[in-house]
């Protein structure tokens, strides 16, 4: 094997997302799941299921993890990297556990994980890192041998993840009408989060108003308007607003929210506006209910042309921006030196979790990181 497409010391690559209910009979254990330890009633689950009752009971999210799966595994093959790929979900089906059992199984021990978020914060970098610790816990009291388990670093400034995204609202302004296309803004979505919890993401030296997970945001923003920008010949206004808000409504969370942003934005003579859901690897049900079907209809109330640009889903240039991340760990591991790929102000993210990075409320083990649990 060519020493650029070396994985060792990894001997496996484990796809570690959300999950996501395939059917109505699944919607509220999945969550239950989600929410465990929380209290809240079944009749109150059933409630907040209600955005995948509409959809059948069926999350994308589950399918577009396989079509990212077979992506990864072509594109590995296609380059030469001899590593198997994994999937494992926080909340559904094949659950974390039950896949690095597997592994093991499989005589693995040397796993780098790929979560399907690409910022940080706790609920996208920490609480997986929380999950894998879980599942250690529970393979270590069945007497297996543990892997040593590692994460990769975040790729919201890789142009594997950002070129598709450039594409996709290129492709939606070239959909808008015409008399509206050249001053048309665009709305940069992500999931918004408790103004405490952005406040602390990222590395104890990032932590202030926004952390990490609102900086990083910024910057593949500022960049996907920066490209649309250069190939238009067109400086569009652009902001970075919020869907998908959750919780009590006393506690603060990032705003604006998109619907919110829409009336702002069309009372202040916007003729269109695309959503470009950065926050989101794939089209799951937040972009579905939050952006395809409510946002939409505010839109239609207000007679504002929207359109919604895709998200990098199973990309081929994603599969390779996961392949050129998973080189740039290996060889990190055997202490040579690299040039790791990124665009942008803020450059390459560490590639070990530090401590004190996206805390928790309450302290909890965590694994793949420099106050990993599980050396």
């Amino acid at each position: 094997m060519p020493e650029a497409l070396d994985a060792t010391p990894y001997d496996a690559l484990l796809l570690l997302s959300f999950g996501g209910p395939e059917g109505p009979d699944d919607v509220v254990p999945f969550l239950e799941n989600v929410t465990r330890g929380r209290g809240i009633p079944k009749e109150r689950l059933k409630e907040v299921g209600r955005h995948y009752f509409l959809f059948g009971g069926v999350s994308p999210i589950n399918d577009q993890n396989r079509a990212l799966l077979d992506a990864l595994r072509k594109d590995f093959a296609d380059h030469g990297v001899d590593l198997p790929v994994y999937w494992g979900n926080r909340n559904w089906a094949p659950y974390l556990t039950d896949t690095l059992r597997e592994m093991v199984a499989d005589g693995r021990r040397r796993i780098l994980t790929l979560a399907t978020s690409a910022y940080a914060s706790y609920s996208g970098c920490r609480q997986y890192r929380e999950n894998l610790a879980d599942s250690l816990a529970a393979l270590q009291a069945e007497g297996l041998e543990l892997p040593k388990i590692d994460k990769l670093r975040h790729y919201f400034n890789h142009p594997g993840f950002l070129e598709p995204m450039i594409d996709g609202v290129l492709q939606s302004l070239a959909d808008l009408p015409e008399d509206d296309r050249d001053g048309a803004h665009l709305a940069f979505t992500t999931h918004s989060i408790p103004t405490a919890a952005a406040d602390t993401s990222g590395p104890v030296e990032d932590h202030g108003d926004g952390g990490a997970y609102v900086a990083q945001h910024l910057d593949a923003a500022e960049l996907i308007a920066g490209a649309v920008r250069e190939r238009t010949g067109i400086d569009h206004p652009w902001q970075l607003v919020y869907q998908s808000r959750s919780g009590a409504t006393h506690i603060p969370w990032l705003e604006p929210d998109i619907c919110d942003h829409l009336e702002e934005r069309h009372a202040a003579g916007a003729p269109a506006i695309v959503m470009a859901p950065i926050g989101f690897v794939s089209d799951h049900m937040e972009v579905l209910y939050d952006l395809d079907t409510e946002a939409k209809a505010k839109g239609e109330e207000l007679g504002l042309p929207l359109r919604r640009s895709a998200t990098v889903g199973a990309d081929p240039r994603f599969a390779a921006a996961i392949r050129d991340l998973v080189l740039e760990r290996a060889a990190v591991e055997r202490g040579q030196e690299v040039t790791p790929c990124a665009l942008g102000a803020l450059g390459p993210s560490h590639h070990l979790c530090p401590v004190g990075c996206c805390p928790a409320r309450a302290p909890r083990p965590a694994a793949a990181g420099a106050d990993s649990t599980y050396a």
